[in-house]
C-alpha cells in the first residue's frame, strides 16, 4: 500500500542554472520559492507514476474500503464515508512525509544533486520550503479528488465548516511531519531510505488507527498507539469533520481537546527538525572534509 518513490527528474535546464549559469532575476525570497516550487512541480508532472503512486493510491484505497460504509450513520449524524475520507487523507500526509521527503530526498542526496545545489547561490531553505509547498498543493489535491469520489459515488453529504477544518488539519500535519521525512533523508543511507521508510510507514498508519478502528487492534497495540505523533494527528483530523462522541463511536478512543493533539504535532516539527538539521549539517560537514 505504500506508494512507488521515483527518482526525482531534473530538467537539463534547472540544473545549468543552479550550476552557475546566468540566471534570470526571481523577485526576492517569494520569487524564488515560486520558481523552485514549479520545478519541483514540474518533476512530478514529468514522472506520472510517481503521481500515481501518492496521488492515485488514497483514492484508490478510498473506493476499495470507504465506499463500501458510506452511507452509515454515527449517533451524532455524520456519515463514516466522510470520516473515511478523513482517515484516507491523514494516511496521504504521512506518506508524503516519508516518501516524498524522505525517500526522494534521500535518493537526490545519494546521486550528488544536494552537493551541486550547495555549490550555487541559491539558499537551501529555498529547496526545502519547495518541498514542503509542493506537498502541501498535493495534500490538497488528494483531499479534493478523495471528497469528489466519496460524493460522485457515494453520496456523501459534504458539509463545507467541517471539509474546512478537516483540510487545515491535514495541512498542519504535512508540515508537522515534513522533518520526519527530513530526518529519514539525512539519516540514513540513501540506499536504504526505501526499506526504512516502509518499515516506519505501515505501522504508523496501522497503529494510529488510519485502516482500522483503534478498539479493533491489540491490547499492546493500542498501548503504544498514545505514543505516537500520527496517532495524535489521527485524532486531530477527524476530530475536524465530526463531533467528539461520532470520533470516539468511529474509532474507539475520545479525543479530547485540540490543545494537546497540538503540542504533539508541533513538538514532533522540532524534534525531527533538530534531528534533520543536525544529519543536513553532518553530511555537508563530511563533503567539505
Amino acid at each position: 500500500m505504500s506508494p512507488m518513490s521515483t527518482p526525482t527528474v531534473i530538467e537539463t535546464a534547472d540544473r545549468t542554472a543552479a550550476e552557475g549559469s546566468p540566471s534570470r532575476p526571481t523577485g526576492g525570497p517569494v520569487g524564488l520559492l515560486a520558481a523552485q516550487v514549479g520545478a519541483e512541480l514540474r518533476q512530478m508532472v514529468r514522472v506520472p507514476e510517481y503521481l500515481v503512486g501518492i496521488v492515485g493510491v488514497p483514492v484508490i484505497l478510498y473506493a476499495m474500503f470507504g465506499l463500501s460504509n458510506a452511507g452509515q450513520r454515527l449517533p451524532g449524524g455524520t456519515d463514516v464515508g466522510a470520516m473515511l475520507v478523513a482517515s484516507f487523507s491523514a494516511y496521504a500526509v504521512v506518506s508524503l512525509a516519508i516518501f516524498t521527503f524522505g525517500v526522494d530526498v534521500a535518493a537526490e542526496r545519494g546521486r550528488g544533486w544536494l552537493r551541486r545545489l550547495r555549490c550555487t547561490p541559491m539558499p537551501m531553505w529555498a529547496y526545502f520550503a519547495a518541498k514542503i509547498a509542493a506537498a502541501l498543493l498535493l495534500t490538497v489535491l488528494i483531499y479534493v479528488l478523495v471528497w469528489a469520489l466519496a460524493i460522485g459515488a457515494a453520496g456523501v453529504p459534504f458539509e463545507v465548516g467541517p471539509a474546512v477544518r478537516t483540510l487545515g488539519a491535514l495541512l498542519v500535519g504535512t508540515v508537522a511531519f515534513a522533518p520526519m521525512g527530513f530526518g529519514l533523508a539525512f539519516l540514513a543511507r540513501p540506499k536504504a531510505a526505501a526499506a526504512i521508510g516502509n518499515l516506519l510507514f505501515l505501522p504508523l498508519s496501522f497503529v494510529s488507527g488510519f485502516f482500522t478502528s483503534l478498539s479493533s487492534l491489540p491490547q499492546i497495540l493500542r498501548d503504544v498507539a498514545p505514543y505516537l505523533p500520527t496517532y495524535h494527528f489521527g485524532l486531530l483530523v477527524w476530530g475536524g469533520v465530526a463531533p467528539a462522541g461520532d470520533v470516539q463511536r468511529f474509532n474507539g478512543i475520545d479525543p479530547g481537546p485540540a490543545a494537546p493533539q497540538l503540542v504533539w504535532l508541533a513538538a514532533t516539527f522540532l524534534l525531527f527538525g533538530a534531528l534533520a538539521a543536525w544529519g543536513y549539517a553532518r553530511d555537508a560537514r563530511r563533503e567539505r572534509e
